[in-house]
């Protein structure tokens, strides 16, 4: 009976490991890790930059946890806001959460220091074995802002993430093997009874085990720059 324990114990032991050993390269689960990503404006030109440290990267029931802190800078170098955020990875499946891919101007409002904010942690997936023309899962994120008497709410959908292509992609970071995926957004900014949608899409570059390299849409894009 305690030899099958032990059996089982070490079955779960190396299940573990694996699963663990196919997250530690993702980026965003290396402690101390710095990662600069510079935001582009719809006419292709450098608009700032978001700036990641992952502070801190835990593991529980085989999954791993990086904290995220962040700062964005706009296009003269001026620090415009902070924020804390976290990445999840099971068995090489990576979970981003979405209030990291929320608009600039929408991430800004939401680290305000006079606001209250109010929102649950959503996470939207990359799958592990993922390949071209496979259907990703859609994503949903909801937050409320509150100033004083007011409170805004924010409700955003990511839907129809298709994966399109396999594509290498440079930057003066380095170079990777990435997916292209597109994908829809709905965004509501919502504030007592009068509501103001904005739909647009966009196309994503994913590296496996990496983690989002680049990003391009109709307000502009993103490109990771720099990793220290």
């Amino acid at each position: 009976m305690l030899k099958h324990i032990a059996t089982i114990a070490i079955i779960f032991i190396s299940a573990s490991a694996a699963r663990a050993q196919e997250c530690n390269h993702f980026l965003y689960l290396q402690k101390d890790k710095v990662v600069e990503m510079t935001i582009y404006n719809k006419k292709g030109e450098p608009n700032g930059k978001q700036v990641y440290q992952v502070s801190d990267v835990s593991t529980s029931g085989g999954t791993i946890t990086g904290k995220l802190n962040s700062e964005m800078f706009d296009k003269k170098g001026k620090s415009t806001v902070k924020a804390n955020s976290s990445v999840q990875c099971n068995g090489g499946v990576f979970f981003i959460d979405m209030k990291l891919m929320l608009p600039q101007q929408q991430a800004e409002q939401a680290e305000s220091t006079d606001a209250q904010v109010s929102a649950q942690s959503s996470y939207i997936d990359y799958p592990a074995n993922m390949k071209v023309g496979d259907q990703l899962k859609d994503g949903n994120f909801s937050m409320d802002v509150k100033r004083g008497s007011m409170t805004q709410t924010v409700t955003m959908q990511i839907t129809e993430r298709k994966v399109l292509a396999q594509e290498s992609v440079t930057t003066t970071a380095g170079t990777w093997d990435c997916f292209k995926i597109s994908a829809h957004t709905h965004l509501s900014i919502k504030t007592g009874p009068i509501g103001i949608p904005l739909n647009y899409d966009y196309t994503e570059w994913y590296a496996p085990g990496f983690g989002l390299i680049k990003s391009d849409g109709k307000y502009g894009g993103t490109a990771i720059t720099s990793i220290k």
